[in-house]
């Protein structure tokens, strides 16, 4: 989409990422998606510690979800071994409904959170669980597994474990999707499809990748973040967990500012804006569509001359994607943005 001229965004986003003034998930260390640290999970431990005892009432009267048959096996997680059912029926993925999307396994809840929303690429049609709030309403769906990414401390396992079998993945394998799903797959007992699905996901970064190199070769590329509660904008750096792999996996080659940051991600200054001569910009909202009061303030940064004289503006090389998966970095969620990529860079 080109920016240089007056534009009227009419690109509907979804909601995943916390109102202006909390503290984003991941913010200055993993991007901006809330399933990258625990304070999404800590801001609510005085709810969850006032539910263990119902938590663990239920579980100790047999509340603890249905019967698979009783046959158990045991993974290591991050804070010790757990016994889990060797074939749940009623998995639940604390943050990881991304990876058991692709693996053709739905979960029973989804979580949301009332300032971040829901992953709604996803497409799912489950109860939401609200994990600003009480873990009963987890108890309520009688989980026979449960899945925690690093968003989850061990407080949050402790509370889950009292509900169902609970997996906190080890931190190992938090840095890099491809174990994560392979995590998942084997938890849920299905490690030949995390096989199958990894197979085709480097598959998919392979094709595109030699399709980006002819097309636009050495070329640049930027990733901003329109934030419309405080009128800024963020570049995402090289290391971002949730555009990185744009980088390192498609090959793309990032802005010198984008590699020359530090951070995840920064706020640009006017004066580093003028210094942005990517010849590729995707750019998207923080939260909201770019239709809410809020982006639309926010929007009158893209009619400032400093943004119009962009090359990637002049050249109608700035497109607007869609925020949730971009701030997200799942299977599912790479994909969509690889796809993104080559509509708009390689068609």
């Amino acid at each position: 989409m080109n920016h240089g001229n007056a534009i009227k965004f009419k690109f509907g986003a979804m909601a995943l990422v916390l109102a202006a003034g909390t503290a984003l998930a991941g913010c200055g260390a993993n991007g901006d998606n809330p399933s990258a640290t625990a304070d999404s999970a800590t801001a609510s431990t005085g709810q969850q510690e006032a539910s263990a005892s119902s938590a663990q009432s239920a579980a100790d009267t047999g509340k603890q979800g249905p019967d698979n048959g009783g046959e158990t096996r045991v993974v290591k997680g991050e804070f010790g071994d757990v016994t889990i059912p060797a074939h749940p029926e009623r998995p639940a993925g604390i943050y990881l409904e991304d990876y058991m999307v692709a693996l053709g396994v739905t979960p029973i809840v989804q979580w949301y959170h009332p300032n971040w929303g829901i992953q709604d690429y996803l497409k799912l049609d489950v109860p939401q669980f609200d994990i600003s709030g009480s873990p009963e309403a987890m108890l309520a769906q009688q989980p026979d597994l449960i899945m925690l990414d690093g968003g989850m401390d061990q407080a949050a396992y402790e509370t889950y474990s009292k509900i169902a079998p609970t997996y906190r993945l080890p931190q190992s394998v938090l840095e890099d999707p491809r174990k994560v799903l392979l995590a998942v797959a084997d938890a849920l007992g299905i490690p030949d499809k995390g096989q199958e699905v990894l197979a085709n996901y480097d598959r998919t970064i392979a094709e595109d990748k030699a399709k980006l190199e002819k097309a636009v070769g050495g070329e640049t590329v930027a990733v901003l973040r329109l934030n419309g509660g405080d009128k800024t904008m963020a570049l995402f750096g090289e290391k971002n967990n949730y555009t990185g792999m744009i980088y390192s996996q498609l090959g793309l080659t990032p802005h010198p500012l984008v590699s020359g940051m530090n951070d995840y991600q920064e706020i640009i200054s006017e004066e580093g804006l003028a210094d942005l001569d990517a010849d590729h910009i995707f750019i998207f909202p923080a939260r909201g569509d770019w239709d809410s009061a809020e982006n639309k303030e926010a929007e009158k940064l893209l009619d400032r001359p400093i943004w119009k004289s962009l090359k990637a503006v002049k050249s109608g090389h700035v497109y607007v994607v869609e925020r949730s998966y971009w701030q997200s970095g799942g299977i599912q969620a790479n994909l969509l943005k690889f796809a993104d990529i080559m509509k708009h860079l390689a068609p």
